[in-house]
């Protein structure tokens, strides 16, 4: 197991640093000079060659790189272009606004899809499992944005249940702010949801074509506890599999969601900075997310291990 667990550390270093690499590269081909943007587009040569210094856009690419990279190694991404604040300090107010709307909606997607996929794997080939499979093919087939108009109109609009975008921050409290965040998440959750549910399905089905549960059922068990008991837990790694990268894309995806509800997350300062040209938060928060992501795949890889007792004997 400790073999295991350090050949994942492994793997998950050198994608970092290749994809901190690439990250670089292509933000540094993409059109457009910060400091033009920055001095508007009258300025002349001379006063944008004096920022371009300043802001050390002429030095070597390699020093260039060196310089960020090591900078994220203590936690120190730089300042921003635009806002002339460091980089840290945008990442911290944007947070708490990502971080809590991706959880929510990630444990609204589980609470759905779970349920929906053992009924329907239950009821394989039946009446209610055509619902809800039509179900869950409607919720993969539909947008999330449309979703979320959706809900703007019925609970916002019509309903004046909830606002229909912003965000008071957690200073206003806890409940106004988990309000603003209610409809973004069912809108972020629907679909994955959908995904999650037909997923389960499948691999619910499978485990109960196999001996095991035969023998169970002949050994009298009851269909239900059969389902719960034995049948999820060895269905669970290709589950857990869809739930780490859902929640990858909720926490770095969400950008559609955060501009239809006029969010201040992650998304829409990525969005925000890439239309300014602002190269060191794009590149700073784009790697922030990637280590999320890699570090949620490498959870997820040792939960196998947890669920599945054999992969650790194999290990």
């Amino acid at each position: 197991m400790t073999t295991y667990l350090l050949n994942r550390l492994a793997i998950a270093v050198i994608t970092l640093v290749l994809a901190s690499m690439v990250v670089f590269a292509v933000l540094e081909i993409i059109p457009g000079d910060p400091a033009r943007l920055m001095l508007g587009m009258n300025a002349n040569a001379d006063q944008v060659e004096l920022l371009r210094n300043q802001m050390g856009l002429n030095a070597p690419l390699a020093l260039r790189y060196l310089h960020w990279a090591g900078g994220l190694l203590s936690l120190d991404f730089g300042r921003s272009y635009t806002y002339s604040v460091p980089v840290i300090d945008l990442v911290r107010e944007r947070v708490v606004v990502s971080l809590p709307l991706a959880l929510i909606a990630l444990a609204l997607s589980t609470i759905i899809a779970i349920p929906v996929g053992l009924f329907s794997a239950g009821r394989h080939g039946r009446a209610g499992d055509t619902i809800a499979t039509g179900a869950a093919q409607l919720g993969v087939a539909v947008p999330n944005f449309w979703f979320a108009l959706m809900l703007i109109y019925l609970f916002a609009v019509w309903l004046r249940l909830v606002p229909a975008g912003g965000f008071p921050g957690w200073s206003a409290g806890v409940w106004p702010a988990l309000k603003s965040l209610v409809l973004p998440a069912i809108a972020l959750a629907l679909p994955q949801a959908a995904i999650l549910a037909r997923v389960t399905r499948s691999a619910l089905i499978e485990v109960l074509n196999e001996d095991y549960i035969r023998t169970a059922r002949a050994k009298g068990l009851p269909y239900r506890a059969v389902l719960w008991r034995h049948a999820l837990r060895n269905a669970m790694i290709p589950v857990l599999t869809i739930l780490g990268l859902q929640f990858a894309f909720l926490l770095a995806g969400t950008i559609i969601i955060e501009n239809v509800f006029y969010l201040p997350g992650l998304g829409r300062l990525v969005f925000q900075a890439i239309t300014q040209r602002d190269l060191i938060v794009v590149e700073s928060v784009v790697m922030l997310l990637v280590a999320a992501v890699i570090a949620v795949n490498l959870l997820v890889d040792l939960s196998y291990a947890v669920v599945d007792p054999r992969l650790r004997s194999r290990q």
